[in-house]
C-alpha cells in the first residue's frame, strides 16, 4: 500500500491533471511506477478511485452555486433548462455506468503500471486535442445526442493515458459546443458517477482490501486542495487556450513512456 508521502506526491498529482486534458489517471500510473509502488491492481485502482473522489468534492465545491440552482429547479414539476440539463448529464453517465458494471475486472487490470498502455493512449489523447483545436469556436450548448457521445468518449477514457476531460471536451468541441460549456458539463458529469463508484465499494466491503486508511486519506486531502486551483484555473485557461499545447505535451509523455518501457528491456 502506498506511505504517506507517496499519497501526498499521487494527491497532488490527481488534483493538478484531473481537471487538465492530460490524464490524470495515466500521470497517476507513471508516478506509481517512478515511485515503485508495490500495491496489487485491486489497491492501486482503489487509491486512484480514491483521488477522482477528491477531486468530484472539488468539483462540487468550485460549481456549488451551480449544482444548488440545478437541484432547485430540477426539483420544479416543469420541463425547464435545469431538468434537460441534468438529464443531459444522466444520459451522460449510462456508457461509462455501463463499461465499470460489466468490465469491472478488466478495468482493474489495467491500472499495473503498464506504462506501454499509458504512453499510447497519451498519444490518442494527442491526436483528440489536435483536431479540436481544428474546430470553429460556437456558442451551442449539450444536447441529449451530443450527451450520449460525450459519454461515450467518458467510457473510452476509463482506459489509463486517455484523458477523460480532453476525451470529453474534444468531443463536446468537436460537436460545435461551447468551449467553457463543454468543460462545465465535463467536470459536472463525473461526480455522480465517482460517487456511486465510492458507494458501490463501500456497500460491496471491497475496502477491505487497504491495511491503513492514513494514505488514501492524506491523498484525498491533496486532491482536494489542489483540485479546488487547478478547476478554477481550467475553467479560465479552456476559455483562451489552444487545445494543441496540451496535445503536444501529451505526446511528448506518451512518446517518452514508450521509449522508457523499451530501453528497460
Amino acid at each position: 500500500m502506498d506511505t504517506v508521502w507517496e499519497a501526498i506526491v499521487l494527491g497532488i498529482i490527481q488534483g493538478l491533471t484531473e481537471f487538465l486534458p492530460v490524464s490524470s489517471s495515466g500521470h497517476l500510473e507513471i508516478a506509481k511506477y517512478i515511485l515503485n509502488d508495490q500495491s496489487t491492481g485491486e489497491q492501486s485502482l482503489l487509491m486512484t478511485v480514491v483521488l477522482h473522489f477528491a477531486t468530484a468534492c472539488a468539483t462540487i465545491f468550485v460549481f456549488r452555486k451551480e449544482i444548488i440552482q440545478l437541484i432547485r429547479e430540477g426539483l420544479k414539476m416543469e420541463r425547464n433548462e435545469a431538468n434537460s440539463y441534468i438529464l443531459n448529464i444522466i444520459v451522460s453517465m449510462v456508457p461509462a455506468a455501463l463499461v465499470g458494471l460489466f468490465f469491472e475486472d478488466v478495468i482493474e487490470s489495467l491500472f499495473n503500471q503498464n506504462l506501454w498502455l499509458v504512453g499510447a493512449a497519451l498519444i490518442v489523447t494527442a491526436i483528440l486535442l489536435f483536431l479540436a483545436d481544428r474546430s470553429k469556436r460556437t456558442l451551442k450548448s449539450v444536447d441529449t445526442r451530443s450527451a450520449i457521445l460525450i459519454g461515450i468518449a467518458q467510457a473510452i477514457a476509463i482506459i489509463p493515458g486517455i484523458s477523460r476531460s480532453g476525451a470529453t471536451i474534444s468531443t463536446s468541441v468537436l460537436l460545435k459546443i461551447d468551449r467553457e460549456k463543454a468543460a462545465r458539463f465535463s467536470f459536472l458529469m463525473v461526480v455522480p458517477l465517482i460517487f456511486g463508484k465510492i458507494a458501490k465499494d463501500m456497500l460491496s466491503g471491497e475496502w477491505q482490501v487497504v491495511s491503513e486508511f492514513v494514505p488514501l486519506l492524506v491523498g484525498f486531502i491533496a486532491s482536494f486542495i489542489t483540485g479546488i486551483a487547478a478547476c478554477i484555473w481550467m475553467i479560465a485557461l479552456v476559455k483562451r487556450a489552444q487545445l494543441k499545447y496540451f496535445g503536444w505535451y501529451c505526446a511528448v509523455v506518451g512518446i517518452f513512456c514508450i521509449i522508457w518501457v523499451n530501453s528497460t528491456f
